[in-house]
């Protein structure tokens, strides 16, 4: 029988050490994910009948996110807590982890990354998923529509013909939240004009849905070559168009009548100032938030708006340009209030 070299039996040695660690890494990561899931499974059971009754009620109820890192089991999921007077009360785990939530009219979007996909999970009245779809990219922002018919996703894609390599660009894509269907994506599906002519650039993005109360109207960003521009758009006809420079992330108020937006102050670095634009006459109030956050903001109420920055910090800042940002809520964002 011949001898098997040292060197070979080295490397198998190494090799079986380096597949039982790599079992081993498995194995903890599986028990780790599993204990996790039942630690949300249990805050869930123990807040749902408080959760069933805020989200039942006709009182302001505010859905976000758990972004507090200081509580890994609970970290993600979907929370919610009833709003008086414009301030939170007691938070309440509803549910599973998100990336990005939204939730309006009895409807909620959950939007989170399996693999290389995003998985949307359509939320009931009770933030209880109804319909599953699977959508290119890595989740950015989610919408709906005040009536609940509409959802609205934003996702980073990789793969454009026009992109550089490595770079991302937006996919805008507008769900039918009754039916658990895909409608279409800006890009693709919809005829957009700018300044009368069709908007065909071969670089052009979406990003940032946003719906009026009419349960047809919407809004979104369109940027071509470094350039950004709001644009107003019928689902039924798919159509939009133009309408204001230098808008990104428009969230519409809840009377319909003002964008609260990114506005772009530099391009390089790219800074921001959250901004609110009235439709109807075209001017801009730049808001007392100074530093450059890139959120879509929400609506609070007419008066307020909500953005998060980077920490997991949700503030809360007059529509007006008055006053000053002020503390919302610690370790929360994707906020929505109904």
């Amino acid at each position: 029988m011949s001898r098997v070299p040292n060197r070979t039996v080295g490397f198998i040695l190494f090799s079986a050490l380096c597949v039982a660690a790599a079992v081993a890494v498995a194995i903890v990561a599986v028990v780790g994910s599993s204990n996790h899931r039942d630690k949300v499974r249990a805050s869930v059971a123990a807040d749902r009948p408080d959760v069933d009754r805020l989200l039942a009620g006709s009182a302001p109820v505010a859905v976000f996110r758990d972004a507090d890192k200081t509580h890994g089991s609970t970290y993600g999921s979907m929370t919610v807590a009833p709003v008086s007077g414009g301030r939170l009360g007691t938070p309440l785990t509803a549910g599973g982890s998100c990336s990005r939530l939204a939730y309006a009219a009895g409807h909620g979007l959950c939007l989170d990354t399996e693999g290389t996909k995003m998985n949307v999970s359509i939320l009931d009245d009770r933030l209880k998923p109804i319909h599953e779809l699977s959508l290119a990219g890595i989740p950015s922002r989610a919408r709906i529509s005040p009536d609940g018919h509409w959802g609205g996703t934003t996702a980073f894609v990789v793969g454009h013909a026009y992109a550089a390599p490595g770079t991302f660009s937006t996919v805008a894509t507008i769900l039918d939240l009754t039916t658990g269907r895909k409608v279409g994506e800006l890009e693709k599906d919809f005829k957009v004009t700018k300044d009368g002519r069709p908007f065909t650039a071969r670089d052009r993005n979406y990003w940032g849905l946003t719906f009026a109360a009419d349960g047809d109207t919407f809004y979104a960003t369109a940027e071509s070559g470094g350039d950004t521009w709001l644009i107003k758009g019928s689902i039924r006809a798919r159509t939009a168009k133009t309408i204001h420079r230098n808008v990104e992330c428009p969230a519409l108020s809840p009377d319909g009548t003002r964008i609260a937006y990114k506005k772009a102050l530099t391009s390089n670095p790219k800074t921001w100032r959250f901004t609110v634009l009235d439709l109807a006459t075209g001017q801009e109030t730049p808001l007392a938030e100074t530093r450059s956050i890139d959120d879509q903001a929400a609506w609070l109420d007419d008066g307020h708006v909500l953005y998060a920055d980077s920490d997991g910090t949700t503030w809360v800042v007059p529509a007006d340009g008055s006053g000053k940002p002020q503390v919302w809520m610690r370790g929360a964002d994707s906020a929505t209030v109904s």
